[in-house]
């Protein structure tokens, strides 16, 4: 982990200054940046790691973006995920090159809608400890992730227990509903996500259920603590629910030609490693009037985040007959047709 202050700027200032030439080259000569991107999750069936070159030009950056040479390699890396046992070398996976077509706009500013990826299928091992290399074969250029503050490589995010809800979802407006799980090893930040599934059918076809769901993103930071072995047991808003999916904007939308009705809920965790906790933490907006913020990477030869997250879920949980009865006459959702 290398944590870096971007305050020389003004070093890197001072020869224009002084300087009788009124020409400013911002563009420096071209170096070659590797920049890594990859989380593991041993909850998915493929991991993906995103490898490209940093590049400068005069212009617009995104315009740059769109063309493949800017930013990926022109040939094949050799990319792997080396496995260990604590600091003992088990075995190696390597990774295959995949272009995916249908990213988004809003999936990232510059790679989409294709994207470049190295990827492997093999099956991550929890009680395993993983680095990634790279090598650039006509270069010569290695790049590898940094080990952790124990001197292990990457762990991964354990498995955790969730111990409320159970069965059933109570929203109820003027009371908190209780949220309660054990932390997770090598687990630092939490987030959760209620998904609430609904059917929809038209007034005109009341037999053609469609099932739909909007997810709830609880918008609190939850961290643990070093050590931490007593569990999580937080209370959230019941008003909350009931704004959330009668936003105008962001809700369910009103439909006057549609029934609903209330079918499951889901609550989703997600668990973030230590050093994405780290990187979150450096790019989360500050709230100070000084805005210089460190940067931060874990890669060695190059600039990036190498860690772990791991998502864990409750079973889909029965709508109870309060929150049902409330759906129909709640200030934000009274007009959805529940």
């Amino acid at each position: 982990m290398r944590l870096a202050r971007l305050s020389l700027i003004s070093l890197f200032l001072v020869p224009f200054l002084f300087s009788c030439n009124k020409t400013l080259n911002v563009n420096a000569n071209w170096k070659d940046i590797t920049v890594v991107y990859g989380i593991l999750d041993q909850g998915e069936d493929t991991t993906f790691i995103k490898i490209t070159k940093a590049f400068l030009g005069d212009g617009d950056a995104l315009v740059f973006s769109k063309i493949p040479d800017s930013s990926n390699y022109p040939n094949k890396l050799e990319v792997r995920l080396d496995e260990y046992e604590g600091t003992v070398f088990q075995k190696s996976y390597p990774c295959d090159t995949v272009t995916i077509h249908n990213k988004k706009a809003g999936d990232s500013i510059f790679y989409y809608p294709d994207q470049l990826m190295y990827f492997t299928t093999a099956k991550l091992n929890d009680a395993k400890n993983y680095k990634l290399y790279i090598k650039n074969k006509e270069t010569g250029k290695e790049i590898t992730s940094t080990t952790d503050l124990k001197g292990i490589n990457t762990p991964l995010v354990k498995k955790f227990s969730i111990e409320k809800p159970m069965v059933t979802a109570s929203f109820s407006t003027g009371k908190n509903f209780e949220v309660k799980w054990y932390p997770a090893e090598n687990g630092k930040r939490y987030q959760l996500v209620i998904r609430f599934l609904y059917y929809e059918a038209l007034k005109l076809h009341p037999q053609d259920l469609k099932l739909h769901y909007i997810d709830w993103l609880i918008p609190n930071i939850i961290k643990s603590t070093d050590g931490q072995t007593l569990p999580f047991d937080l209370y959230f808003s019941g008003d909350a629910f009931y704004s959330t999916i009668g936003n105008p904007i962001s809700g369910i939308p009103v439909n006057s030609d549609v029934t609903r009705s209330a079918y499951r809920a889901i609550f989703i965790f997600t668990v973030a490693g230590a050093d994405l906790n780290t990187y979150m933490d450096v790019h989360e907006p500050s709230l100070s009037l000084v805005q210089e913020k460190p940067t931060f990477s874990n890669i060695v030869n190059g600039i990036g985040l190498f860690s772990a997250r791991y998502k864990n879920s409750t079973d889909s949980l029965l709508i109870s007959l309060v929150t049902q009865n409330e759906l129909k006459v709640n200030r934000y959702t009274k007009n959805l047709g529940f």
